[in-house]
């Protein structure tokens, strides 16, 4: 029996989608870190080399390239975008300043809210009722050929030279491949409590300023 090729669910994706989806948007360009344009917030779907600022972008002005964009410190692919080069079929559009986008990777959900009649096949958000998953992650796991939900945790059985998928209790979705353990999806910092505000001061002790001067705290 001849080698192997590729398997057949890998067959059905473009190769620069699941290495985009494992990338970490929004950092500082190692090259240009002087820039303000610094932000890598491109990817070149022909070269699949990592995160791109827009000035990186201009070595590659005759490649396909896409913007990731962010919404509530996840990333997000405009529909208008992504439509062009991947089948985005069941998977739900949100609609954020006016232009319709789509999660790259699932968002961590405690639980479903009450009177929720439908959630995503693989992470259990809260869908509306004409979707099947929350985001791209999500469908390239649900469509699987060999994917199964088991007791509540989200597992792909297959021989150990093929590479599953299954998330664990933080809501990050881990590849497993050859025994060896990989991330699918990027971390995101969670945001703080109460925001990015700055905690109270705690107020210091009053003192009465010498020769009968106002109050003031230290």
């Amino acid at each position: 029996m001849g080698a192997e090729g590729p398997n057949e669910d890998d067959k059905k994706w473009p190769p620069w989608l699941k290495p985009m989806l494992r990338e970490s948007f929004f950092v500082q360009c190692k090259l240009h870190a002087d820039s303000h344009k610094s932000e890598c917030n491109m990817y070149c779907l022909d070269c699949m080399n990592g995160p791109l600022c827009s000035l990186c972008l201009n070595h590659h002005k005759d490649h396909r390239s896409i913007q990731i964009r962010r919404s509530s410190y996840h990333d997000v692919i405009r529909v208008s975008e992504i439509q062009k080069h991947l089948d985005i079929t069941s998977v739900q559009t949100y609609v954020i300043n006016s232009a319709k986008v789509v999660f790259l990777n699932e968002r961590p959900q405690p639980r479903p809210g009450k009177g929720v009649t439908n959630t995503c096949e693989v992470c259990e958000r809260s869908l509306l009722d004409s979707f099947r998953f929350c985001s791209l992650g999500c469908k390239i796991v649900g469509t699987s050929k060999n994917y199964e939900r088991k007791s509540n945790q989200l597992m792909v059985p297959v021989s150990d030279s093929e590479e599953s998928y299954s998330s664990n209790r933080h809501g990050r979705r881990m590849s497993i491949c050859n025994g060896r353990v990989h991330s699918f999806t990027p971390s995101t910092p969670p945001p703080m409590a109460g925001g990015f505000r700055a905690a109270k001061r705690r107020k210091g002790i009053p003192h009465r300023a010498p020769m009968g001067g106002i109050i003031i705290e230290v």
